[in-house]
């Protein structure tokens, strides 16, 4: 059994379901399989009972099955396992979803260990899909293989692991499979990618050694070990990538921009505000960057309503107003990628704007629409294009601004002296977006375009320094002169009616107001976990006909069309819807500085990063601003999380206490950022990060391409 053997070579008998549970969790090698590691490890000292069980708790329970059933859900006809489970304090439900096999293979009065969380609350607390081990020991976690003479495997069994499922396939596929894997001596033919010298000046296991600690823990203490170890291998090679993605970058020359400050200075005081300190050192930083030969990777940092677009926008004044080298006439180009058309078409506006009293045109494009300012016939208005029209322009020079989405990145799309990329929410487009719009038609000039980053999503430094190794930061730590802080009130179901009359205070004052939903529909009522989560539609409807009644209220979300959006959008931008019911559609860059309330319904159900993004909705004017949040449920964590997002007094203090609270967990989730739940963990280790980057930053001085190095320069080093 080799690594690189597919998992069907050697487990012939998987049947369809477990093929797609195994491809969904990204395995489809023995090597896969191996680095699927345990999320957590439960140990015989944690079994509790039934009367002691607490909401949202991982728990291991011994006790009686009580009438095992199948029966199907009401409307999708799903089936469901259920059972009961009695021990001496009282009894619960368990179910598990889409697996009618599990309750089969119960019978009552069988005696059972069960692990798994808790869902629901009091009586309808109930185990969803736990984990069932149909012996009265603890599990046996290890073989004698692995155990000490003279100790025997039940001994040592204090530790079993709990893998991340699909539906399909269970944690306890897992355990038996992997532990069959390592007893071929599978994992001891992967070549180590960590450097001999650099495990053991960390004191590090090797990989072979980690591996088996990882899955066969004997002590805490080893699966730690693993962890700690698996964790600096993902960072190190994070740090890899974005260091030789740095040299590289100080190795290409950028296009010469030109420095009229004094034109610059006329163009930011035009501004309808003054600029912030933080704003006027951004713009410093950046020309610092413009004068160099190399080209800008700098990444833009601020909080919701923090002005980054005004950042953006002066240094793109720069860069429209300069003459490409060695030309009498035409300027340099800047491209402005946006990760919605709606944000695409607010930017659009507000570069419209800032630019009007200059003779600079703009444009706009769009899977929908191109749009170019000024037009011809009307100078104060702006012209609808021909997609063929539009590009033709852009490739002659004769569009020195160009903002629009991923429409940006396609080849179709050629620009004459592309000098400046900005990256509007980084983290929703990835490196390959970003080595696309960087790289477009570098041989024209000979240059590579100046980049700007920029992201409100609140980043904790650890993460930063690994995502954005490459790039240089700048924070935008100050907020415009009159923003008053947001008034946020966590609310129960019995004193909502609070949130109701602070609504119709400010819609009674000429205001408007967001009401956020989890859901766009009404939830399957067999789907007991969705039940409680309001949907747009239902609470739109109800908030017209019980609550706010003759107002005018209007939904959005992410399944209406690109033109109803904007229709919606356009009508809650003039005024004449006065509460928007959303979906998190609203979260990013959305900007109508008269809504000035916002009530976010099951507030739990959102990460921390939304409900802050959320809020910055309503930080648009000098306006008193309010924020209320309506959990469902009220758990111990619930509380933390929310009392938190009410205290925290910008998200770089939320990001940092996020990161100590969950692990670097929802505000900067993995998934988003492309790293795995075991590295986002190890970022609480800032010692760690820094060592990962130092050794990847040495590494990669000494051996630009990792020619010595074979087994890290052949691994697949980026982030999506």
């Amino acid at each position: 059994m080799n690594a690189t053997d597919t998992i069907e070579q050697h487990f012939t008998r998987l049947k369809p379901e477990q093929k797609r549970a195994l491809h969904k969790l990204g395995i489809r090698t023995i090597r896969d399989l191996l680095y699927h590691f345990p999320s957590r490890y439960e140990s015989s000292g944690q079994v509790g009972t039934i009367a002691g069980i607490l909401a949202g708790a991982d728990v291991t329970l011994y006790g009686t099955i009580r009438k095992p059933d199948v029966r199907k859900t009401w409307k999708s006809r799903r089936p469901v396992a259920e059972a009961w489970l009695e021990d001496a304090t009282g009894k619960m439900k368990m179910m598990w979803f889409s697996q009618p096999y599990i309750a089969k293979s119960l019978h009552d009065g069988m005696v059972v260990k069960v692990s798994g969380r808790v869902s629901g609350q009091g009586s309808k607390a109930y185990l969803a899909n736990p984990e069932i081990d149909r012996s009265p020991v603890v599990p046996d976690a290890h073989d004698t293989l692995f155990s000490p003479e003279g100790r025997t495997a039940d001994v040592l069994a204090s530790l079993y692991p709990i893998y991340p499922e699909s539906q399909g396939i269970s944690s306890l596929w897992f355990t038996h499979n992997i532990r069959k894997v390592v007893e071929t001596g599978a994992h001891e033919k992967l070549v180590d990618p960590v450097p001999k010298e650099i495990l053991q000046k960390f004191n590090l296991p090797s990989l072979s050694s980690a591996i088996v600690f990882a899955h066969m823990p004997r002590s805490r203490e080893d699966a730690t070990a693993a962890r700690k170890r698996f964790a600096f291998e993902e960072i190190f090679s994070l740090q890899l990538a974005v260091q030789q993605r740095r040299g590289a970058a100080a190795r290409e020359h950028a296009l010469p921009v030109s420095m009229n400050r004094k034109a610059l200075h006329d163009f930011v005081e035009s501004f309808p505000f003054p600029a912030t300190a933080a704003q006027t050192r951004a713009i410093e930083q950046i020309i610092a960057d413009f004068e160099k030969p190399h080209p800008m990777m700098r990444l833009l940092e601020g909080d919701v309503g923090s002005g980054k677009t005004a950042v953006a926008a002066a240094t793109a004044y720069l860069v429209a107003t300069s003459l490409p080298k060695g030309r009498i006439a035409g300027t340099l180009q800047v491209a402005y990628l946006c990760p919605t058309e709606v944000l695409a078409k607010q930017h659009f506006s507000t570069f419209v704007s800032y630019f009007r009293d200059h003779p600079i045109p703009i444009g706009l494009i769009t899977g929908s629409e191109c749009r170019k300012f000024p037009s011809r016939i009307r100078y104060e208005e702006s012209a609808k294009l021909s997609k063929a029209a539009f590009k033709k322009m852009v490739a002659n020079g004769e569009i020195p601004i160009v903002i629009g989405t991923h429409t940006l990145v396609q080849k179709s799309l050629q620009f004459k002296h592309l000098a400046y990329a900005i990256i509007d929410e980084q983290h929703r487009f990835g490196t390959v977006h970003r080595q696309n719009l960087v790289n477009k038609d570098v041989p024209l000039d000979g240059g590579v375009p100046h980049l700007l980053s920029m992201t409100a999503t609140p980043i904790p430094r650890t993460l930063a320094l690994t995502i954005y190794g490459d790039l240089d930061i700048t924070l935008l730590d100050q907020m415009p002169v009159g923003r008053k802080a947001v008034i946020t009130e966590i609310l129960g179901p019995r004193i909502r009616e609070s949130a109701y009359e602070r609504v119709r205070g400010e819609l009674a004052a000429g205001h408007q107001a967001y009401v956020i939903c989890p859901r766009i529909e009404e939830p399957d009522p067999e789907k007991e976990l969705a039940l409680q989560a309001k949907s747009v539609k239902a609470e739109a409807a109800r908030l017209a006909e019980e609550v706010f009644r003759n107002t005018t209220i209007d939904v959005l979300h992410s399944k209406m069309t690109p033109a109803n959006k904007e229709k919606v959008m356009k009508e809650f931008e003039k005024g004449e819807v006065q509460i928007l019911v959303a979906t998190s559609v609203v979260e990013v860059g959305v900007n109508v500085p008269n809504a000035t309330v916002i009530l976010i319904e099951g507030a739990e159900r959102f990460g921390l990063a939304q409900l802050h993004q959320l809020r910055g909705r309503v930080i648009r004017s000098t306006h008193q601003s309010y924020c209320f949040v309506l959990p469902e449920t009220f758990g111990q964590n619930t509380r933390d999380r929310l009392k938190a997002f009410k205290d925290a007094r910008n998200g770089f203090e939320l990001a940092e206490y996020d990161l100590t609270l969950r692990g670097a967990g929802e505000l900067a989730g993995g998934k988003q950022w492309g790293v795995s739940d075991i590295a986002m963990e190890a970022l609480k280790n800032i010692k760690l990060v820094e060592a990962a980057r130092t050794e990847a930053q040495r590494l990669v001085t000494e051996d630009p391409t990792l020619s010595k190095y074979p087994a890290l320069a052949s691994r697949d080093l980026h982030l999506e």
